[in-house]
């Protein structure tokens, strides 16, 4: 799994896929790698009632985004500008790096170099 926290996505699948030839890029939120979901920004909204109480004294409705598969989204590389595969290798520094499969483009680091003793 190559998606980190604070990434950069494309939604591919589901009712938040943009219509044909748009690309939207949308933040990841949180990720909860047991269950394989991921939550990411402005995707998947939905109503939650609210009672009132002393912590929400008005009560009402909360407008939050709830978690998708982590197989509906894609990464977003700036070269391709749309969402890409992405690979893993060692960098010439010997950090682990995810890259796009398209274009080859490095899309951050994975783990830092190893140290050698």
């Amino acid at each position: 799994m190559h998606i980190k926290t604070n990434d950069i996505v494309v939604v591919i699948t589901g009712n938040d896929k943009p219509e044909a030839g748009k690309v939207e890029t949308h933040k990841v939120l949180a990720i909860d790698r047991s269950a394989g979901r991921i939550t990411v920004e402005g995707v998947n909204r939905v109503y939650k009632h609210v009672r009132r109480s002393q912590k929400n004294p008005q009560g009402g409705r909360l407008n939050k985004e709830m978690p998708i598969q982590i197989s509906n989204v894609l990464l977003y590389c700036n070269k391709c500008n749309k969402g890409v595969r992405t690979g893993s290798r060692l960098a010439k520094s010997g950090a682990k790096e995810r890259f796009c499969k398209k274009c080859g483009t490095s899309l951050g680091e994975i783990s830092p170099p190893k140290k050698v003793s």
